[in-house]
């Protein structure tokens, strides 16, 4: 069964970029360096080649902000690896004040193994630990981010963690097999069974999605959002596709504007929820550069 399961992920799911867009070494001190896309440049960004349960070993960055009030997990999507996220990383850390720490998945980037769900989980749950161990960041200080098929470890990952601050699903999918027949059951065989997990999130979740998504349509977004248990305002992006929804002004505004509730949930115990906005508008599309993308090989 596992293997069948394997078998459909690879078809459906996974389209590491060939070749890495960096390389690692080790230094004689120990360090790991990443070096290409413009990585080795920046000083406060810390590499870590991680072991995980598959027997993989993954690759990790840990981008630290001096004056950091939450550190983001983030789960990239298909088709990117860690030095096509640099300028992304960048942008957020900045513009929201966290730390980011990101990886790429097993077959992905300077990562070993081969991509698979189960893969996938195994290296979340690697960099979390890594987190506790090295950085000493608490469930309550870390807010899970997953795009598009990254959703999947993010909402594995979020349901073992009950005092999590919050989740963020950018253009996250259904299951595997939702995204490509809109099937009304969850069968064995599919993948990232995010419509059944979503139930067991016990912290406020953000949904974003994009109303014209070409590749993971809008109602995956819609559906996720209002399967969570503790709903925050969601951001559909008018006009947004699935590969460009960062380069819309609103993006960084509404995650800004979630991190502040976020922040204002530690004191006050509620969280600062906006109106909703209205999906059935258009706007001009805007081009970004990394993609997940799905379909049969």
């Amino acid at each position: 069964m596992g293997n069948v399961t394997g078998s459909v992920a690879a078809r459906l799911a996974f389209f590491p970029p060939e070749p890495a867009t960096y390389r690692v070494s080790r230094e004689q001190d120990g360090r790991v360096v990443v070096s290409g896309a413009g990585l080795s440049e920046d000083r406060d960004l810390v590499a870590h080649v991680l072991e995980t349960k598959g027997g993989n070993r993954i690759v990790a960055t840990f981008w630290k902000h001096t004056f950091a009030r939450f550190t983001l997990l983030y789960s990239h999507g298909n088709a990117a690896d860690l030095g096509q996220m640099h300028d992304l990383f960048l942008e957020l850390r900045a513009h929201l004040r966290v730390n980011i720490m990101s990886y790429d998945y097993a077959g992905y980037g300077a990562s070993t193994g081969k991509p698979s769900e189960f893969n996938t989980y195994y290296d979340i749950e690697a960099v979390y630990d890594c987190l506790k161990s090295e950085y000493g960041i608490k469930q309550e200080d870390l807010i899970l981010y997953g795009q598009s098929v990254g959703s999947g470890p993010t909402i594995h990952l979020a349901t073992k963690l009950p005092n999590l601050r919050g989740v963020v699903l950018h253009s996250g999918i259904l299951s595997g097999i939702r995204v490509l027949y809109p099937v009304k059951v969850t069968f064995w065989f599919d993948i990232f069974k995010n419509i059944d997990k979503i139930r067991h999130v016990d912290c406020p979740v953000l949904v974003i999605h994009g109303t014209n998504d070409e590749i993971v349509d809008w109602s995956h977004g819609k559906r996720l959002w209002e399967l969570s248990k503790e709903k925050y305002d969601p951001l559909w992006v008018k006009g947004g596709g699935h590969c460009n929804l960062e380069a819309f002004p609103e993006y960084i505004k509404h995650l800004r504007k979630f991190l502040n509730a976020m922040e204002k949930l530690s004191i006050t115990g509620e969280t600062n929820k906006q109106p909703t906005h209205d999906p059935s508008d258009t706007e001009e599309e805007h081009k970004h550069n990394k993609c997940l993308r799905f379909g049969l090989r």
